[in-house]
């Protein structure tokens, strides 16, 4: 009988995600289950003695534990029961269905080998799952963390986060950018300079239509300074649900490094500050995450 450790923030998904049922659904399917919530400690003082570890929440929780794992060095297959807001990382792998459907899946599941970005030069963080930037995303961020409006489903909240980002588009200044890929200089001015590794980031924000965590190089998403009143019109299209027309500049790559005129930037979830004229480093570490995949 295989082992499973689930570690569940108990605060995602509704009443039917509770402790109980989770267990009950994975017991169900024949696998013995060691629970720990992400509210207690316990759970960061894991021996990771089991056959897989079952991740249950949003795209924040799913960030929480693997940074725990990095920072102990710690290798075990990862099955993820998606219950955020969001799901960047899950929608990405193309997780779906019920939860029962996707826990029975474990039996004859494959392994995903997935990348993530590490982190040079950047205060308290040191890696990344679903991207990294600057410009207008991280004033979005701060906006959205600051405001007080309750959505009812993602496509309201996603809705309210381009009304959000098609204003800060029309005040921000554009910053001035050193950026190399692969060794090849891609300087210029621009208003977002995004380092993915998945398709969406924030509220779903897909940016990244095609991406593949798993194929061993990052996307660079590139707004740049003569763009701004196509990106706007395409804020304003998506908002009215129109057809998408703007082909965001994309550059692919294994290094980049950045050096931006500005202090204000993002590591997934995370607001972060640098001090001026400080080059960042971005790697990619192939194929350092075992996920399950149905």
């Amino acid at each position: 009988m295989k082992q499973v450790i689930l570690i569940h923030n108990p605060t995602a998904g509704n009443e039917s995600h509770s402790r109980e049922n989770l267990v009950a659904l994975i017991e169900k399917e024949g696998f013995t289950c060691r629970h720990y919530s992400t509210k207690e400690k316990a759970w960061k003082e894991l021996d990771y003695h089991a056959d897989m570890l079952t991740i249950a929440g949003g795209d924040g929780t799913i960030r929480k534990v693997i940074k725990q794992l990095f920072k102990q060095k710690k290798n075990i297959p990862i099955a993820l029961l998606p219950l955020g807001t969001a799901n960047n990382i899950a929608k990405t792998l193309e997780l779906k269905g019920e939860l029962k459907q996707i826990i029975r899946s474990w039996k004859k599941a494959s392994i995903k080998k997935i990348d993530i970005g590490l982190l040079h030069n950047v205060p308290e963080e040191n890696f990344f799952l679903e991207g990294f930037g600057f410009g207008i995303f991280p004033y979005l961020m701060k906006e959205m963390k600051k405001s007080e409006t309750e959505y009812d489903s993602p496509a309201a909240e996603l809705k309210g986060a381009l009304k959000l980002l098609h204003e800060i588009l029309l005040s921000y200044e554009p910053r001035k950018c050193h950026l190399e890929v692969d060794g090849t200089d891609h300087s210029g001015t621009f208003y977002m300079v995004e380092v993915m590794n998945m398709r969406s980031i924030g509220p779903n924000l897909v940016l990244n239509p095609q991406a593949d965590p798993g194929d061993g190089e990052l996307e660079v998403i590139l707004i740049p300074e003569a763009h701004k009143d196509k990106f706007a019109s395409y804020l304003m299209q998506k908002l009215s649900n129109g057809e998408d027309e703007y082909q965001f500049h994309t550059l692919k790559g294994k290094q980049i490094k950045i050096n931006f005129d500005g202090k204000n930037l993002h590591s997934d979830d995370k607001l972060l500050k640098v001090d001026n004229e400080v080059e960042i480093l971005i790697e990619i570490k192939e194929g350092y995450l075992d996920i399950l995949m149905p």
